[in-house]
């Protein structure tokens, strides 16, 4: 465990961007961690807006000390500033991968990806001895453009199916397992053979806003 609330590569906490992030996030840095994980994952789920479109893929770009500074990104990105806050608090956390059908999806974009099923990134983190999977992902106000329901956090239940406002939720199709950083060739290379239209150099598509293409 003491392991999974290191710093990394991608989870570079110590930089001051992220420090700054987490003052910004939590009252009191020595509250119980329950509290504190709820206070940061709702920091990053509306405090870093969810944009698919422009969205740095580099190495670098997935660094949570550049995501804090671009305050936007998608699931690859926020899940990596939750997992790398968390850990700076002394709470374990490890990034997780899968497949889902996603409804926070326009026309457009579903074109880009392929279709409806796309690669996810969210995190799971270690609280009163369990894991626990969280997705600070879609905030609050792209969710509202798209009728859904934003996706809570307790702290001790799986913050994971995403409720959609006409009743149904995002399907979790495949788990490709968890990682204790981002194993960025793997990330890469899943992204190119699943999604190769949404990809553009060294990062997604531009030219488009989720929010502005909301139905």
């Amino acid at each position: 465990m003491t392991d999974l609330t290191r710093p990394t590569a991608f989870l570079d906490y110590e930089t001051e961007e992220v420090q700054a992030f987490i003052d910004h996030a939590v009252k009191d840095r020595s509250a119980d961690q329950i509290t504190n994980a709820i206070e940061l994952y709702y920091a990053v789920r509306d405090g870093i807006f969810y944009e698919v479109y422009g969205a740095d893929l580099s190495a670098d770009g997935l660094k949570a000390s550049s995501v804090v500074r671009a305050k936007s990104g998608f699931c690859l990105h926020k899940s990596v500033v939750y997992a790398a806050a968390v850990r700076a608090l002394g709470i374990p956390s490890r990034l997780v991968y899968g497949d889902v059908r996603n409804h926070l999806a326009s026309p457009r974009l579903i074109e880009h990806i392929g279709g409806d099923v796309f690669f996810h990134g969210l995190t799971q983190v270690y609280l009163n001895g369990k894991w626990v999977k969280a997705t600070p992902v879609f905030n609050k106000m792209l969710c509202k453009l798209y009728g859904m329901e934003a996706l809570e956090f307790d702290g001790t239940s799986d913050s994971l199916y995403h409720p959609h406002g006409s009743g149904g939720s995002m399907e979790f199709l495949k788990d490709h397992g968890s990682f204790d950083d981002v194993p960025y060739e793997y990330v890469i290379e899943t992204m190119r053979a699943k999604h190769p239209k949404f990809l553009s150099g060294s990062g997604t598509v531009s030219g488009g806003s989720l929010a502005a293409e909301a139905r």
